[in-house]
C-alpha cells in the first residue's frame, strides 16, 4: 500500500486500554512484515476525559478523530459513568463519535471457531464453521428518532422513543450489506418486524427494491426479527449476511455472540460514506465492553482487538493478505489450545492476555 493512513488510537476505559495495546504490538507487525505506510498517534477517550473537560472526548480530540482515516477504539464504560450525563454520552460517547464521524453501518463478523466448541454453549455441531456477518445500520431506528424523552409526574410517567426510517437511510445500509455478500457467498437475509411496525414494512419494501435494482446476482431472503433470533442459535449456518436496523441490530449481534462462546474474540467495524478523496470513516471496536471487574489483571482477552486490527487491514488499508495472517494466526493459536481466562474450559491453566498476543504474534512470524 502506498497511500498513508492515519490512524488513531483511543483506547479508552476498562480494559479498553490492555486489549487496544496488544493490538497495536500486532499492527506492528503487519507494518513491517507487509511495508505498510501508517501514521499513528494516541489519545485519551472516557471517564478521566470527562473529569478535566466535561466531556467523554476533547474538541480538540474529536477534530483529529474526524480527519482520521480509522480509528481503534478500545472500550467505553464503568464506575463513574453514573455522573456523566445522558446527553453528554449521546454527544461526546460512542455514539456522538459515530453521529460525527457519519459512522452508518456496523460490521459485526462471527465466526464458530472449531476449537472453541468446548466453551460454547451450542452444540460443536452446530458452531462448528459458522461465518456470518450481521450489517446493522447504526444511525437511525429508535436510538435516535424523535421525539423522545419522558414526560409527566411520579406516578403517571410515560417514557417515549420513535422508531423511524426514511427510504434514503435503508437504501444506503441496505447496499453495504449486498455489496459485503459480494465478497462472502452471495446471500443476504434481511430482519425486520414488518408484520407490525410501519417502518418495518417501509425498510422490507425499499430493500427489495434495491435488491431488485441494482443486485440481483445476491440470493436475498427476509426474516422477521424474533424469527431471527432463533434461527441464530438453532440454525446459524444457515446465514451469510444479515441486514438489519440499530435495535434489531444491537440485539441479535450480541446474541450471535454466544456462538464462539465470547464477546472476546469478537471484532466489529463502523463505516460512514466514501470520501472525496476515496477514504473512508471507519471505527473498529472489540464488541466486549470495559469488562470494569476484570480491568488492571491483565486477564483480557485481546483476541477480539486484534482481529479489529484485520479487519482494519482489510477495510481501510486494501492490505487483505496482512489481514489473512492475523486472522490465520488467531486460529492457529486457538487451534493450539491456548486460551484466556474467559475461553478456557475447566481444569485448565489460563494464560495472560499479553502471553495470548505472544502466542499469536509467534504463529504470525512463523508462518511468513
Amino acid at each position: 500500500m502506498n497511500t498513508l493512513l492515519n490512524i488513531l488510537v483511543l483506547p479508552g476505559d476498562g480494559i479498553g486500554a490492555e486489549v487496544t495495546a496488544e493490538s497495536l504490538r500486532v499492527l506492528d507487525w503487519a507494518v513491517s512484515a507487509h511495508s505498510l505506510d501508517m501514521k499513528i498517534s494516541e489519545t485519551q477517550f472516557g471517564i478521566e476525559v470527562f473529569r478535566e473537560h466535561g466531556a467523554l472526548i476533547s474538541n480538540a480530540d474529536m477534530a483529529l478523530a474526524k480527519r482520521a482515516d480509522a480509528i481503534l477504539f478500545g472500550a467505553i464504560g464503568g464506575p463513574g459513568y453514573q455522573d456523566v450525563p445522558a446527553q453528554v454520552r449521546r454527544e461526546t460517547g460512542i455514539l456522538g463519535l459515530r453521529k460525527h464521524l457519519g459512522l452508518f453501518a456496523n460490521l459485526r463478523p462471527v465466526r464458530g471457531f472449531a476449537a472453541l466448541g468446548d466453551v460454547s454453549p451450542l452444540k460443536s455441531d452446530i458452531m462448528s464453521g459458522v461465518d456470518l456477518l450481521v450489517v446493522r445500520e447504526l444511525t437511525g431506528g429508535l436510538y435516535f428518532g424523535e421525539p423522545r424523552g419522558v414526560t409527566g409526574e411520579a406516578g403517571a410517567r410515560r417514557g417515549i422513543n420513535t422508531h423511524v426510517y426514511t427510504e434514503a437511510e435503508i437504501a444506503r445500509i441496505a447496499r453495504v450489506a449486498f455489496e459485503a455478500a459480494r465478497t462472502r457467498r452471495g446471500k443476504v437475509c434481511s430482519a425486520d418486524k414488518s408484520n407490525v411496525m410501519e417502518a418495518g414494512a417501509l425498510w422490507r419494501d425499499v430493500v427489495t427494491e434495491i435488491h431488485a435494482a441494482e443486485f440481483s446476482d445476491i440470493t436475498l431472503d427476509h426474516i422477521l426479527a424474533d424469527n431471527c433470533a432463533l434461527q441464530i442459535i438453532r440454525d446459524p449456518k444457515r446465514f451469510d449476511v444479515i441486514l438489519t436496523d440499530n435495535m434489531f441490530g444491537d440485539l441479535l449481534s450480541d446474541g450471535a455472540a454466544a456462538i464462539p462462546g465470547s464477546l472476546g474474540v469478537l471484532p466489529s467495524a463502523s463505516l460512514g460514506e466514501t470520501r472525496k478523496n476515496g477514504s473512508r470513516p471507519a471505527l473498529y471496536e472489540p464488541v466486549h465492553g470495559s469488562a470494569p471487574d476484570i480491568a488492571g489483571k491483565g486477564i483480557a482477552n485481546p483476541i477480539g482487538a486484534i482481529l479489529c486490527v484485520a479487519m482494519m487491514l482489510r477495510q481501510s488499508a486494501n492490505a487483505n493478505p496482512a489481514a489473512a495472517a492475523i486472522e490465520k494466526a488467531v486460529e492457529d493459536t486457538l487451534d493450539a489450545g491456548i486460551r484466556t481466562a474467559d475461553i478456557a474450559p475447566t481444569g485448565q491453566s489460563p494464560v495472560s492476555t499479553r502471553a495470548m498476543t505472544d502466542a499469536v504474534i509467534s504463529r504470525l512470524s512463523a508462518n511468513a
